[in-house]
């Protein structure tokens, strides 16, 4: 097929790759030259905008880091509602707010063009490793058409609900993401403060009902003070921003999301916004710091 991919950062890249990989053609756009690099050796074809993508393909991926961005790129001057056709399939795998996507896939539907809400789990690890969870909205025939595509990215492909509830899922995700992290680094940073070796502690629990896969994965990055990102803290950050937005407009409470909302905002604010999200350890640290 001629797919179209627009956003190829740390997620977009290997995921336009594996699309190439698999033997389609691509059509591609990036603000910034060095992006199509890894691109030369592919069947890729580079435009100079979003609108010259979905000139030449049946499906444009986005995969870009918030809303304003989608919109941008879906509805704005050069867009891809300006090169579009009846018929053609756009594809948002960036996580944005759930209203948001309502309301871009009720722009482009105005012209016939259909809209899947898909965002992932699996940070750059899982766009690497084609090991992503990916979550859509949308209608059932257009998700069936795009569904061999997603498989060639991820190993958990659902299809939520209507045009919004793939957003939603990945709210969900996020909650229960940054609350895992934060509970983790809240129980490392406590057996260190009583003096008990957090290696030691996360052995025991992994063995009972305490397991969880943020303990085994997110908490040995922690042991391994390895904080190079595979998902950056302030991209948990902005997820849940768009939590707390959501609830808010839902007049919801959420009190462990709120708190470890506040808890990103913290390290990013403390500097360490470009650090993977177990940087939650480091903020928690030197909050406890007796100096």
């Amino acid at each position: 097929m001629k797919i179209g991919f627009i956003g190829l950062g740390l997620m977009g890249r290997p995921m336009a790759l594996h699309l190439a990989q698999a033997g389609h053609t691509l059509h591609l756009w990036a603000r910034r030259p060095a992006s199509l690099e890894p691109f030369k050796d592919v069947d890729a074809h580079a435009h100079v905008s979003a609108a010259e993508v979905a000139k030449h393909a049946e499906i444009v991926f986005i995969m870009v880091a918030d809303a304003p961005d989608v919109r941008e790129v879906c509805l704005g001057e050069n867009s891809i509602a300006t090169g579009a056709w009846p018929g053609q399939i756009v594809v948002d795998m960036s996580t944005i707010n759930p209203n948001s996507a309502r309301e871009i896939g009720a722009a482009l539907a105005t012209q016939g063009i259909d809209f899947l809400d898909a965002p992932v789990s699996g940070g750059e690890v899982g766009a690497i490793n084609a090991s992503l969870t990916i979550m859509v909205g949308g209608k059932p025939e257009v998700f069936e058409k795009v569904r061999p595509l997603f498989e060639k990215l991820g190993k958990s492909v659902n299809l939520i609900g209507d045009t919004g509830a793939g957003q939603v899922a990945k709210a969900c995700n996020q909650i229960l993401t940054g609350v895992g992290v934060l509970a983790v680094a809240e129980a490392f940073n406590f057996a260190a403060r009583s003096g008990v070796d957090p290696a030691r502690v996360r052995e025991a629990l992994l063995g009972g009902f305490a397991y969880s896969r943020i303990l085994e994965n997110h908490g040995q990055r922690m042991l391994d003070r390895n904080f190079k990102p595979g998902f950056k803290a302030w991209m948990h950050q902005k997820d849940l921003r768009i939590v707390m937005e959501e609830a808010h407009r839902l007049g919801l409470m959420l009190p462990s999301a709120a708190a470890t909302a506040q808890l990103f905002n913290a390290i990013v604010g403390s500097g360490m916004g470009e650090d993977d999200s177990v940087a939650a350890l480091k903020l928690l640290e030197k909050l406890s710091s007796p100096e």
